[in-house]
């Protein structure tokens, strides 16, 4: 039996591995299903200003299609890179992560979602020293965690996405909270468990239900070392705190010569 252990283990291991895959490609697919509306709008918003430049001659109005045509082309490649970031493996390792990067990133793809239901995002992102992280796992977390905020608050409501330093514990924290319906206690205490969840099922476009989303980013976090605690008040909202390590600075380089020692002089010999 010992001798099986280690395959069992690395079974389990290759098929936690294929589910937090899976996961992110649901989680894209999703998104992929909302920015292209958004995109879609950035395309009409080309093309009818690109036919008033074509129906006016004056200076003006070309200078105004002109500058909302690139304003427009703007905010495509950054719904597109912000696609390509979740899609990508930026790295398989732990680096040194902004994590509000990763925050503008996400809001650039839930941008549309959060319009849609009329809620307003409260971003507060301080000056914060970068976290030893794996971007797109992190970004997975983040996003699931948006999701879940929207989903709680249904319509007309307060998402607050804040980045701060703790540097009592050499943390950088990030918050997310809603004024959404909340959590009862005892559901509250389960919230992390596999296939355990809130919500009877997916809701209308799709998202969520299965119980597998707060339990992979648990995983997530405890993998980079990190903490991650949520609280909650029936009819007044819920709150994610996540806890990740300062990433160590490289002390600095010593000035070039420096290693070098000071060159001595040795007087010549009398003639």
């Amino acid at each position: 039996m010992s001798e099986t252990t280690p395959d069992l283990e690395q079974q389990v291991a290759i098929l936690k591995q294929q589910l937090a895959q899976a996961q992110k490609m649901t989680a894209l697919g999703e998104l992929v299903s909302t920015t292209t509306h958004e995109f879609n709008n950035v395309l009409m918003t080309i093309i009818n200003y690109a036919k008033l430049g074509i129906r006016y001659k004056d200076d003006a109005s070309r200078v105004k299609a002109f500058e909302k045509i690139l304003a427009a082309g703007q905010r495509a490649a950054r719904i597109t890179n912000s696609v390509l970031g979740v899609a990508r493996n930026r790295s398989d390792t732990f680096e040194p992560t902004d994590l509000c990067s990763l925050v503008e990133e996400s809001m650039v793809l839930m941008e549309r979602e959060f319009s849609k239901y009329r809620i307003q995002v409260d971003k507060q992102l301080g000056k914060v020293p970068e976290v030893v992280a794996n971007g797109n796992q992190i970004q997975q977390v983040l996003l699931n965690l948006l999701i879940n905020a929207r989903q709680a608050i249904h319509e007309r409501g307060q998402v607050l996405i804040k980045v701060e330093h703790d540097a009592a514990n050499n943390t950088v924290d990030l918050i997310v909270r809603d004024n959404g319906a909340g959590i009862p206690a005892e559901k509250l205490r389960r919230i992390f468990d596999p296939f355990f969840s809130t919500k009877p099922g997916p809701d209308e476009t799709g998202k969520g239900g299965t119980g597998l989303g707060l339990s992979s980013c648990r995983d997530i976090i405890e993998a980079h070392r990190g903490k991650i605690r949520v609280e909650s008040t029936v009819g007044k909202g819920t709150c994610f705190t996540i806890k990740l390590p300062v990433a160590r600075k490289s002390p600095p380089l010593a000035p070039i010569g420096s290693h070098i020692p000071a060159a001595t002089t040795t007087p010549l010999p009398a003639r």
